[in-house]
């Protein structure tokens, strides 16, 4: 005789997984800069990239931006100032440390790299380096 699972043993088990993972600090309320933080847009334009980043609150003293080779490291302070006792309602927008690293599909030309902030958005214009760039090679 064939012996089939419990559904409902099966449904307790989903319950407390739920509320194990519920339970956890997966979704921490402290402050944080971490994840995914700032987003970011990658594109190409014609042989070079650019990428466009969201860094509301954050002053352009407090970005440190650095190349080497395909690898594109961004980190900062996003900071906001809270009036003194404050009591949150809710809290949402990330503030602290952040670091991402971005790797693109090529090497960038380090010295040709551009950089601009404005209004809560930085771009970085990066050149494709020429030893990467394909060569037509003449057939003779």
């Amino acid at each position: 005789m064939a012996r089939f699972a419990d559904p409902f043993e099966t449904i307790l088990g989903l319950q407390q997984a739920l509320e194990d993972f519920r339970s956890s600090n997966w979704l921490s309320t402290g402050i944080s800069g971490g994840g995914s933080f700032p987003p970011v847009n990658v594109f190409k334009k014609g042989d070079d990239f650019v990428v466009i980043t969201e860094v509301p609150g954050v002053r352009k003293t407090d970005l440190n931006i650095q190349i080497k080779g395909r690898t594109i490291q961004l980190s900062g302070i996003k900071s906001t100032v809270y009036p003194e006792n404050a009591s949150f309602h809710r809290r949402e927008c990330l503030q602290g440390d952040f670091d991402r690293a971005i790797t693109l599909p090529v090497e960038i030309a380090e010295g040709g790299v551009k950089a601009e902030c404005r209004d809560g958005i930085l771009a970085l214009y990066l050149p494709r380096a020429e030893h990467d760039k394909p060569r037509s090679i003449h057939v003779n």
